[in-house]
């Protein structure tokens, strides 16, 4: 059986808006990832960016379960000795209302130069509007 490599011009791409609001995290991070990858097309690729663009809006109304308001933490290091800065859900949502939900599509990516492309296909707003009603994207539900 042959691997199926579709050519960049052959690609048809559409685009699609996931609603956050009241759902949960992981629930539509995941699913714009998969949107995202290519998951859902029968010519799906491992290696090729051949997703669609997910729009994903009201970020900042997205749901936690258990009580990760406060337990869940975000790491990251400054590059620096003893460098290590921790932030709770609650402060990283507060200052960067988008940045959780970008985290958590960006962790379910490959890691590396596609997983890096792929992200740049994801659009996340914190309120209702976005910019991207003239490619009439599709709704998608989670």
């Amino acid at each position: 059986m042959d691997t199926i490599f579709v050519k960049e011009y052959e690609q048809t791409r559409k685009w699609y808006v996931i609603d956050a609001e009241g759902k949960a995290l992981g629930r539509v991070a995941a699913k714009a990832a998969a949107v995202v990858r290519g998951k859902n097309k029968a010519t799906f690729t491992k290696n090729q960016n051949m997703g669609d663009y997910v729009v994903i809006i009201n970020a900042d109304k997205v749901a936690l379960t258990g009580g990760k308001e406060t337990k869940k933490i975000y790491y990251h290091h400054t590059g620096y000795v003893g460098g290590l800065v921790a932030q709770t859900y609650e402060k990283l949502a507060e200052k960067h209302p988008t940045a959780p939900l970008q985290k958590a599509v960006a962790g379910m990516l490959p890691h590396g130069r596609l997983g890096r492309a792929l992200l740049d296909n994801v659009k996340i707003y914190a309120g209702a509007e976005h910019p991207h009603a003239a490619q009439n994207p599709q709704p998608l539900e989670v």
